[in-house]
């Protein structure tokens, strides 16, 4: 009986990969990832961050007026990242050591984006 090939990152993550500059507001990136359906975009910085929909919400729970914060206020930075050929599992065990939901995936540059969805969604 041959067993069954173990999913990598590249099998699952989703691309293209959604992204945002650092200088929009965080209620235009509220709106890119609702119309989008997802839940963080890759902000194109050195070090790599991401603004996620925990971000915004903290934002707009703090009250902060989010049409004219920006991303750059709100993101988290100095993100861990995945590699294409990771297998889930270690993905998975990543999210959790890290205590995370998204991992931008990253070849030489960004290549998608891994979610605790998409983790749960292979692995079940």
């Amino acid at each position: 009986m041959t067993a069954e090939p173990r999913p990598t990152v590249a099998d699952v993550m989703s691309t293209p990969l959604e992204t945002i500059s650092k200088d929009a507001t965080v209620e235009e990136a509220a709106r890119r990832m609702q119309e989008e359906g997802i839940s963080a975009l890759v902000v194109l910085t050195s070090p790599r961050s991401i603004v996620s929909s925990t971000d915004v919400l903290g934002a707009v729970a703090d009250g902060r007026d989010t049409s004219v914060l920006t991303v750059a206020d709100v993101m988290t930075t100095d993100v861990e990242t995945a590699s294409p050929e990771l297998y889930m599992e270690e993905a998975a065990a990543m999210m959790a050591t890290y205590g995370i939901k998204h991992l931008p995936v990253v070849d030489d540059d960004y290549v998608g984006m891994i979610s605790s969805t998409d983790v749960t969604a292979h692995l079940s």
